[in-house]
C-alpha cells in the first residue's frame, strides 16, 4: 500500500474540520501547526475565508497540515503502508509519514519554500496551463516550439501541466488550440516547476542545510526523480523539486513495479486517487479526508472497522 499526499490545489474551506471534531489526534495536529506558524491555521481551514485560504502563503501549510492530520488518524487505526509518495508540496507530508522529517520541520520548510518562490514570482511573473488529450512527446515538442515554457506536471496519460513565463504560456495555448489540443490557463501566478524558479531553489537549499533528517521507517518514492530516495539526497530532491517537473505518472508506475497494488490519499478532494486510476485503471485507491471515508480505507487495508 502506498500512502499518497496531495499538493497545492487540493485545498478547500472546511477541510479537516470533521476529522478534528471526531479524532483528538487530528485536532492536536492543527493545534501544533497553529503554534509553529503563529496564526490560526485551523480556523482558516475550517471556516475560510476562501480567498485567504487559496493564497500560496496559507494554502501550502494548510494542505500539509490537513494531510498529516488525516495520516495520523489512519495510523491510529493501524494503517501503516509500505511506502510514501507526494505530488509536489505533498512530498513534505510523505517525508513526515515515512519518518524522515518532523512535522514541525516540514512546516518551517514549507514556509521557507513559500517565501522563496514568492520573491521569484514578484520579479518574474509566470503562469501554468493544463493540456489535455495529447501525448507527452507532443506537449514536449509544443513547449520547445513556444519557447519560455516547459512541461511541469506529468499527472497521468493525456494530462500534462506546462509552466513558464507568461508570454511563453500564452504562445503554448495558442499553438495547442491550433493543433486541436485542449488547453486552459490555471489560476496560479508563478512558473512553478520550471527553470524560472532557480533562484528560489537556491534559497531553499540554504533553509534545508540546517534541517535534521531522521532514519525513515518506510521508503520514500519521489515524484521528482520517480525513484526511492533517502538520506542527504532528500535535501537535493526538495530543492530540485522547485525547478524540475513532477513525474507523478512515472512515480506511480515505479510504485506498481515495486509491488504496490493499493493507494490511499490523505486529503479531501480525491485528486491523486483520480490520477492513479487513470494511470492504472482498476487499481484499488481510496482517500481519507472525512470520518465517513475511514470504513473504505480499513476495508482496503484488510483491517476490522
Amino acid at each position: 500500500m502506498a500512502l499518497l499526499f496531495p499538493g497545492q490545489g487540493s485545498q478547500q474551506v472546511g477541510m479537516g474540520q470533521a476529522l478534528a471534531a471526531a479524532y483528538p489526534v487530528a485536532r492536536r495536529t492543527f493545534e501544533e501547526a497553529n503554534d509553529v506558524l503563529g496564526y490560526d491555521l485551523a480556523r482558516l481551514c475550517f471556516e475560510g475565508p476562501h480567498e485567504q485560504l487559496m493564497s500560496t502563503e496559507h494554502c501550502q501549510p494548510a494542505v500539509l497540515t490537513n494531510s498529516v492530520a488525516a495520516w495520523r488518524v489512519a495510523r491510529e487505526h493501524g494503517i501503516e503502508g509500505h511506502l510514501t509518495m507526494g505530488h509536489s508540496l505533498g512530498e513534505y507530508g510523505a517525508l513526515v509519514a515515512c519518518g524522515s522529517l518532523s512535522f514541525e520541520s516540514a512546516l518551517r520548510l514549507v514556509q521557507a519554500r513559500v517565501a522563496s518562490t514568492s520573491d521569484v514570482v514578484a520579479q518574474r511573473p509566470g503562469s501554468m496551463a493544463a493540456l489535455l488529450g495529447a501525448s507527452d512527446e507532443d506537449i514536449e515538442a509544443l513547449c520547445l516550439e513556444a519557447g519560455d515554457v516547459w512541461p511541469a506536471n506529468y499527472n497521468c496519460p493525456g494530462q500534462i501541466v506546462a509552466s513558464g513565463l507568461s508570454r511563453g504560456v500564452e504562445r503554448l495555448i495558442d499553438l495547442a488550440h491550433a493543433r486541436g489540443i485542449k488547453a486552459r490557463l490555471l489560476d496560479v501566478d508563478g512558473a512553478f516547476h520550471s527553470t524560472v524558479m532557480a533562484p528560489a531553489a537556491e534559497r531553499l537549499r540554504e533553509a534545508l542545510a540546517g534541517v535534521k533528517l531522521n532514519t525513515p521507517s518506510l521508503p520514500f518514492l519521489s515524484a521528482t526523480s520517480a525513484a526511492v530516495e533517502r538520506g542527504e539526497r532528500l535535501k537535493v530532491i526538495l530543492a530540485q523539486q522547485l525547478t524540475a517537473p513532477v513525474r507523478f505518472t512515472q512515480s506511480v508506475r515505479t510504485a506498481l513495479d515495486l509491488g504496490v497494488d493499493r493507494f490511499v490519499e490523505f486529503g479531501n478532494r480525491r485528486v491523486l486517487v483520480g490520477l492513479v486510476r487513470r494511470i492504472r485503471p482498476g487499481v484499488e485507491a481510496v482517500n481519507l479526508g472525512d470520518p465517513s471515508d475511514l470504513p473504505a480505507l480499513l476495508e482496503l487495508a484488510g483491517r476490522p472497522s
